[in-house]
């Protein structure tokens, strides 16, 4: 087994994506997260480019972190300009981190067509950055700039010069040198052989590697350079980053653990992988991908009939790795192409396992209401209700009498332009008849509030239940404004979340079908 170091930079490439933002507090918090999950190296930020930046190590510089080591990023001085005299260095520097973490061009034709400067200079700046550097007590981290690019250039003497420069770092003190897939264009068979040779070459030197995603490669370009010797891994949680983004460490630490049997953060912490990078993409305020590996929500889902079967005898028939080693789930699918064995897993807490009529029409039930466009996949609070309905185990906890929404709209070029919406909802529950009004923002937002204002006087626990997510979708869009529409809504207490589905070519009557099931299956799980 082989200790890897992890080193993160989603605080710095991650927040280049763009739509990604992070507050101060947000990578204060970020940091203390990883530190606790035995993260080598959080990569804080770029302390001559933002007062934030600024802000936060001067922050972290009273944090005392079990862990990690937080490094300042910058680059290597200016062209014509002595290390020691050079503001970018100065202000690394003042960051006051122990590991500063040094970018220099590591290729020929970015040095001197990019960068305009001759060979011999790119070495020096780089050679006396680094010295500079660790003649302040600093532990300095050269990452080498499109070290690829230039290694693999078919021009005369250009991975030879790659190499020089690796070997100007070196001689001005750097023990570690992580090779940059800058542009993200390597494969991983050349990430190996670079790599490989930068092993053999300094071997009294720890080598990392630095990947972008531009091919899809930059998981397996990271572990192809693990597995030719590198033994510093950098990249961002989820893979965010510029363009296409940095090799994702999520995948990067799951395959590293649980693949190749490498010593990586502290013990358990893989088992939280699934919890952050869910944290990471609520802290950006963004939707976690479904089809995430490893940590998605349908990394570990099942809808077809024969896999359901097979992994009820065996989870590995057809999960690659146990779902809980990264701290996920199993998940079953119902939907047209479901066997018995998805309605038996599903339904399982309704013990009717042994009533095979029971689980036919359940069945034939699904089949045909995805026939008119329903969907059960997300939304397992409706599945629950079909499950009590076909087994009449269902008993309503109110009856509809009638609804009604009015939406009043007023000429734009009026003072006050607002658009109105007031929802009426009349509601039999028990012996008692509810008459209730409200308005909201908009028709679902005014029939929640008038139907928990009928409701909450028989079901006051109701208050724990909140609307999390609304989306829409038209089904058959070649009918125009005519076409049937799916609407799903999220709902979650203090203790679940689930999902519910409505359809109907009317987008307020499929809205209150799918409103009126989150609110049953709440009541038949409490009551």
């Amino acid at each position: 087994m082989s200790r890897i170091q992890i080193y993160d930079t989603t605080l710095r490439d991650g927040a280049q994506a763009e739509g990604i933002s992070f507050s101060l507090h947000d990578k204060c918090q970020f940091t203390r997260r990883l530190d606790a999950m035995g993260f080598d190296f959080v990569e804080g930020g770029y302390p001559a480019s933002n007062e934030k930046d600024e802000t936060y190590f001067r922050n972290m510089r009273e944090e005392k972190l079990e862990n990690a080591k937080i490094a300042a990023f910058g680059m290597t001085c200016r062209k014509g300009r002595r290390a020691d005299e050079d503001a970018g260095l100065a202000a690394l520097l003042a960051a006051g981190t122990k590991v500063i973490t040094l970018v220099g061009k590591a290729s020929r034709y970015q040095a001197v067509d990019i960068l305009r400067v001759s060979e011999e200079e790119n070495l020096r700046m780089i050679h006396d950055s680094v010295k500079y550097l660790v003649e302040q007590g600093r532990e300095v981290i050269f990452d080498a700039e499109h070290f690829f690019d230039g290694f693999l250039d078919a021009q005369k003497g250009a991975s030879e010069y790659s190499l020089e420069c690796l070997r100007a770092a070196v001689d001005g003190g750097a023990q570690t040198l992580v090779l940059c897939d800058t542009n993200g264009g390597s494969l991983p068979n050349d990430i190996f052989r670079g790599t490989k040779a930068v092993v053999e070459a300094f071997p009294g030197c720890v080598v990392g590697i630095h990947c972008h995603n531009d091919c899809d490669l930059a998981v397996a370009n990271t572990l192809a350079a693990v597995d030719a010797g590198a033994r510093h891994v950098q990249g961002c949680i989820n893979g965010f980053g510029e363009r296409c983004g940095n090799a994702n460490l999520i995948s990067i630490l799951a395959n590293l653990a649980l693949k190749m049997g490498d010593d990586v953060l502290r013990p358990g912490a893989i088992a939280k992988l699934t919890e952050l990078s869910r944290y990471v993409f609520d802290m950006v305020n963004l939707q976690q991908p479904n089809h995430l590996p490893f940590v998605g929500k349908s990394a570990f889902a099942h809808k077809g009939g024969m896999h359901v079967s097979a992994i009820a005898r065996d989870s590995r028939s057809y999960e690659h790795i146990p779902p809980t080693a990264v701290g996920n789930e199993s998940r079953v699918l119902v939907s047209e192409l479901s066997g018995r064995s998805n309605i038996m897993a599903l339904a399982e807490k309704h013990h009717i396992a042994n009533n095979p009529k029971l689980l036919e029409k359940i069945l034939a039930k699904v089949v045909s209401r995805e026939n008119e466009g329903y969907s059960y996949e997300a939304a397992s609070g409706s599945f629950d209700l079909l499950v009590k309905k076909c087994s009449g185990t269902f008993v309503p906890h109110f009856e509809l009498l009638k609804y009604h929404v009015n939406i009043t709209g007023k000429n734009k070029a009026e003072d006050d332009a607002r658009v109105w919406t007031e929802a009426i909802v009349k509601l039999r529950v028990g012996d008692t008849i509810y008459y209730e009004v409200a308005d909201g923002d908009g028709p679902v937002n005014a029939l929640d509030a008038a139907l928990r204002k009928a409701l909450l006087w028989h079901y006051p626990h109701l208050a724990k239940m909140h609307l999390l997510d609304y989306k829409v979708r038209v089904i058959n869009s070649e009918a125009g404004t005519a076409a049937g529409v799916r609407v799903v809504i999220e709902s979650r207490d203090d203790t679940d979340t689930w999902g519910t589905v409505g359809v109907s070519e009317n987008v307020v009557e499929a809205s209150w079908i799918a409103l009126t099931d989150s609110f049953e299956y709440k009541l038949c799980k409490s009551l």
